[in-house]
């Protein structure tokens, strides 16, 4: 494995809605990236006890495999006062402390509206402390090959965003496709260690261009076709403690 270094480090307070860039974060063993996927919008039928939080399909929830829109909007979340502030292209829409029931309310009247939804089927902001709302039942970073990338881009001909696939950390120095060869196996990234656990499979939500909102690619039918396989990125466990900052070298241990 040739010497490599981390040059996007990302979380996403909001399942479903837009990444959150960061240049520095401590990671803990076992645990995901502090904050990422810490609220969620559940779909009006959907059950959720705050009290004892158990891992939901997807489906559960507003996302983008199925919700292209709310790739239209752009947010930031102020982690000290818990508040949520969206915007619309230049336009502020509204903001609101998710900590405070009112606001939490005015929030998820905005959510039905953008979404066309009728009163009953309101969606609902939840969070659980604790609780992560990933994709998958365990607690993890997801990690992603900036040359795997382009070899993908080559291959369809195509400009592919690398942030269709939502990932925490990109990682920049790796043969084309090398991750893949990495599971199993432990990585030293800056002051923190992780254990590359399993492929990433791909779903629909990648055909979703996050800076035009549409639906413009089939991302898994790609995949398929050039690789026969429905895979790019991994996801990885924490297993040694440390801080992490863009541009840290990531290497074998």
């Amino acid at each position: 494995m040739a010497p490599a270094r981390l040059v996007g480090l990302f979380r996403y307070p909001v399942k479903g809605l837009s990444p959150e860039p960061l240049q520095q974060v401590a990671l803990s063993p076992g645990l995901e990236i502090p904050g990422d996927r810490r609220y969620a919008i559940t779909r009006a039928s959907t059950a959720f006890n705050p009290d004892a939080p158990v891992h939901l399909d997807k489906t559960k929830f507003l996302m983008l495999m199925r919700d292209e829109r709310l790739a239209a909007l752009t947010t930031f979340f102020d982690e000290a006062s818990q508040t949520l502030v969206i915007s619309r292209g230049q336009n502020l829409a509204i903001k609101g402390c998710l900590t405070n029931f009112e606001a939490r309310a005015h929030l998820e009247h905005f959510f039905q509206h953008f979404m066309e939804l009728p009163d009953e089927e309101r969606p609902r902001i939840v969070d659980a402390p604790g609780h992560m709302f990933s994709d998958a039942p365990e607690k993890y970073v997801s990690i992603i090959s900036l040359e795997t990338l382009r070899d993908f881009a080559a291959r369809t001909n195509r400009s592919i965003e690398a942030l269709r696939f939502r990932g925490n950390l990109y990682i920049d120095g790796l043969k084309a496709w090398e991750e893949l060869d990495l599971i199993g196996k432990e990585l030293s990234i800056g002051g923190a260690r992780v254990t590359i656990s399993r492929v990433t499979t791909r779903c629909a939500a990648t055909n979703v261009n996050p800076l035009t909102a549409q639906r413009d690619m089939n991302i898994p039918k790609d995949l398929m076709k050039e690789y026969e396989r429905n895979v790019l990125g991994v996801y990885a466990t924490v297993t040694g403690a440390g801080t992490i900052t863009l541009g840290d070298e990531v290497s074998p241990v």
